[in-house]
């Protein structure tokens, strides 16, 4: 059986991930809206840094098992996925 301290641990290392990745996709929706375009060499710096620092924090979760390696990996898929979803929808409206 796991400790009740430790469910709570690993709660409150995703939910710390989820607000990073969080964190991210609203940098960017803010970058995207006021600053710069996503073919930007800025932007794709900016996107960069932020996944890498993000998922070297995934790893780190993982390495201590306050997170499934699954968990991490989707966390980073689901980033990804909305982020898409984002560069999509500029460059429709820049097309517009």
């Amino acid at each position: 059986m796991i400790p009740e301290v430790a469910i709570s641990d690993r709660e409150k290392a995703y939910a710390l991930l989820e607000a990073d990745a969080d964190k991210i996709l609203q940098l960017i929706k803010v970058q995207m809206d006021n600053l710069t375009m996503p073919q930007c060499p800025l932007y794709e710096e900016v996107l960069d840094t932020q996944m890498f620092g993000l998922s070297r924090e995934i790893d780190f979760a993982v390495r201590l098992n306050l997170v499934s390696e699954q968990d991490g990996k989707s966390l980073l898929e689901n980033l990804e996925r909305e982020l898409n979803v984002l560069h999509e929808a500029a460059q429709a409206a820049q097309k517009s």
